[in-house]
């Protein structure tokens, strides 16, 4: 009754028998990923409804390439519920907007690695290259790359924000600050421009 216990070595093995029978129960569409679980279904008529119970007030709807915009209800004990409308949500770290671009995710990964090198820039004086790389790789450049499969920008203003962000981590080893950034090879990195054309590439191989 009391959940897995987050953070103990046990924790994993034990979410596993807890979740693993989960699909077995679930009548309608579901994808787990982690400790993330997503159903989904169609729902055509209020019978379809009735297989679904959900708190009212965790639901949202976002209209995409809708000029007409319905408002949805939830009819549930006899009561029936708006459904709160949104703009953007965010899923697994990813931000999804009505637009669908990916300017506002972009912003949020520059941002969020901004403040880890600002952290680093405090506590490091001065950084030598195999310093640099393990600290940069670890809590830096996962923040530019994550998902990147999804949301991967595509204009060059968009991927020229991101690429800022490297530039300024590259100033930090030392001795190399006077270096142009288009010297990356010496540091064994390679421009964030080359991984999103990459991740391109493959999605459409796929």
């Amino acid at each position: 009754m009391s959940g897995v216990p987050q953070g103990s070595i046990r924790g994993p093995l034990l979410f596993h028998i807890f979740v693993n029978d989960l699909p077995d129960w679930i009548k309608t569409n579901i994808c787990m990923f982690a400790d993330d679980t997503k159903i989904w279904t169609r729902i055509t008529s209020i019978k379809d409804t009735a297989e679904l119970r959900f708190n009212p007030d965790e639901f949202k709807v976002m209209h995409v390439g809708h000029q007409h915009k319905p408002n949805y209800m939830i009819h549930q004990d006899n009561t029936d519920w708006n459904i709160q409308e949104v703009t953007e949500d965010s899923d697994l770290g990813v931000l999804t907007t009505c637009t669908l671009k990916v300017s506002r995710q972009f912003h949020e990964a520059a941002s969020k690695a901004n403040r880890v090198l600002g952290m680093i820039h405090r506590q490091f004086k001065d950084l030598d290259k195999k310093s640099f790389l393990i600290i940069y790789n670890s809590f830096v450049r996962p923040h530019l790359e994550y998902a990147v499969q999804s949301w991967s920008p595509y204009l060059k203003w968009d991927m020229e924000h991101l690429e800022k962000v490297q530039r300024r981590a590259t100033k930090l080893v030392k001795g190399y600050w006077k270096l142009p950034y288009e010297e990356l090879q010496r540091l064994n990195l390679t421009t964030l421009h080359i991984v999103s054309t990459t991740t391109r590439r493959s999605n459409r191989s796929i």
